[in-house]
């Protein structure tokens, strides 16, 4: 086990999280997302996690993996045209992780662009900015993919889950 993870996940709290992402940016977060879910068919999700368990930390689990988890757990891949996508911030690690179902076709350099364009602003403590620049960037991905039809299905919710 990497101690320094161990103590940078032992030091954050669900407190700090929800400091970094307070109500405020919480709620612009959802319109942002409610309002570029207009510009496509594609669903976002977005989830902030501050910390992993101690047994996770054990078992080494990565945040890549703890993404996927996370990924079945919220429902993203339960949408009618397969085209949900998991954006995933463990606070601790200040690690983004993006996963999208079956039927969104972006390469994986341009999700880790994105993953890591996002990581700068939280580095930088810039969380509503960082956030709100991934949200952008991958609905620009899923507008190409999956265009407007005229109906707005909206299969998860906008909000973003603060774990």
């Amino acid at each position: 086990m990497d101690l320094a993870r161990f103590w940078r996940h032992v030091s954050m709290s669900p407190l700090k999280a929800r400091r970094a992402f307070g109500p405020e940016t919480l709620d612009a977060l959802a319109a942002e997302v409610g309002q570029l879910e207009r510009s496509h068919r594609g669903e976002l999700c977005f989830v902030v996690e501050a910390e992993l368990s101690s047994a996770d930390l054990w078992r080494d689990l990565t945040s890549r993996d703890r993404a996927r988890q996370v990924f079945a757990s919220q429902g993203v891949w339960n949408t009618e045209e397969n085209n949900g996508v998991l954006i995933y911030l463990l606070l601790a690690d200040r690690k983004v992780e993006i996963v999208a179902d079956r039927g969104v076709r972006a390469t994986e350099e341009q999700w880790q662009g994105i993953c890591r364009a996002m990581e700068e602003h939280f580095r930088a403590s810039r969380f509503r900015e960082g956030a709100i620049a991934g949200v952008r960037a991958v609905s620009e991905l899923l507008a190409r993919d999956f265009p407007p039809d005229g109906r707005h299905r909206n299969e998860l919710p906008d909000r973003p889950v603060v774990m």
